[in-house]
């Protein structure tokens, strides 16, 4: 190894790293508010970057009917809780149900996008209200349950989105135009457009959720509720909705990685899996609590899959997942145990 290939992993480290800091920054906000561990994560990015090639494609996204079958399946319970006396919340439900769906039938059926752009609001149309009747469907009727068996329910859901994903795009792969054509050389290292959005975009997005929630009044609800959910929940913040909320920011981080990683690499209807536990790793860095320490996770697991990849290719995946021994090991021995507040 000389120092250009070790400044050529080192890039190929960051873009990835970048990616999987958006994973972990999603599963972080999920578990801090819910407390799923949300294995099905990557299955957003995957029907995300699908979902875009078959935009590109010029077909109608699968997707589509994935999220106008769970929006029916979400308003007939929303319906049957009402009848039985239980108190629904019919605008938030009927944004997640009916608005969403027909903006995003609008998109696909009727504009037919054709620009970049527009496909890509599109696909994030498509991807984002499928958090929230994620989390209606399988999770709100478990709220209080404990973590081990959102766990579990978090697994089965995986492999039904995995199945699902295989039915509707099939075993074949694909990739979608670049955002950025743009090559040039910087001190000898070949730099091209597509990896700097990726960077570009993660930095855009890391300090945004920083401001929100840190200045937002909705992202102060959130935090509220990840630090104390009963306490939250006196207070009058709706602590359903923070799980509304926080899976649709989980399902929008998910599409737009899957959007930024397309162009660069041939994605499956289960790349996502691994992509969502190289994330998994980097959010136990951070102790799926803290998300700078979550983002430093993301960078080392990023930097040494690449050089791994040169070292020990045939060990690379081992070697990124070995990284959770030690860090497990470090935490077990440094914390303390705290009954559950619930």
């Amino acid at each position: 190894m000389d120092l250009q290939i070790a400044l050529l992993l080192g890039q190929d480290g960051i873009v990835n790293g970048a990616v999987y800091g958006l994973m972990a920054l999603a599963l972080v906000l999920v578990f801090s508010v819910t407390r799923v561990i949300f294995i099905p994560q990557g299955e957003f990015v995957a029907f995300g970057a699908l979902s875009m090639a078959a935009l590109q494609g010029g077909h109608a996204p699968s997707t589509l009917w994935l999220l106008l079958a769970l929006a029916a399946i979400v308003l007939v319970v929303e319906a049957w809780r009402w009848k039985r006396g239980a108190t629904v919340d019919w605008r938030s439900a009927l944004t997640w149900c009916v608005a969403f769906p027909a903006i995003a039938a609008v998109l696909v059926l009727g504009f037919k996008p054709t620009s970049l752009a527009m496909q890509s609001i599109a696909t994030l149309v498509l991807i984002a209200p499928l958090g929230p009747l994620l989390y209606r469907v399988a999770y709100r009727p478990l709220a209080d349950a404990s973590v081990l068996m959102l766990l579990i329910v978090s697994v089965a859901l995986h492999g039904v989105l995995v199945g699902l994903g295989l039915f509707f795009f099939g075993a074949e792969g694909s990739r979608t135009s670049a955002f950025s054509e743009m090559r040039f050389d910087l001190g000898g290292i070949p730099v091209n457009g597509q990896s700097l959005v990726v960077v570009g975009v993660t930095l855009v997005l890391v300090i945004a959720m920083f401001w929100f929630f840190g200045r937002s009044m909705v992202g102060k609800a959130l935090r509220a509720t990840a630090i104390n959910r009963v306490g939250a929940r006196l207070s009058g913040i709706p602590t359903e909705l923070s799980g509304d909320l926080s899976f649709a920011l989980a399902a929008v981080i998910g599409a737009i990685s899957g959007l930024l990683i397309a162009p660069i690499t041939t994605v499956y209807y289960d790349t996502g899996f691994l992509i969502g536990l190289k994330g998994f790793v980097a959010a136990i860095v951070g102790g799926l609590a803290s998300y700078p320490l979550a983002l430093a996770g993301a960078l080392l697991v990023g930097l040494l899959e690449a050089f791994s990849s040169f070292w020990a290719s045939a060990y690379k995946e081992v070697l990124v997942f070995t990284l959770i021994i030690p860090v497990l090991l470090w935490r077990s021995l440094n914390s303390h145990h705290v009954e559950d507040e619930e």
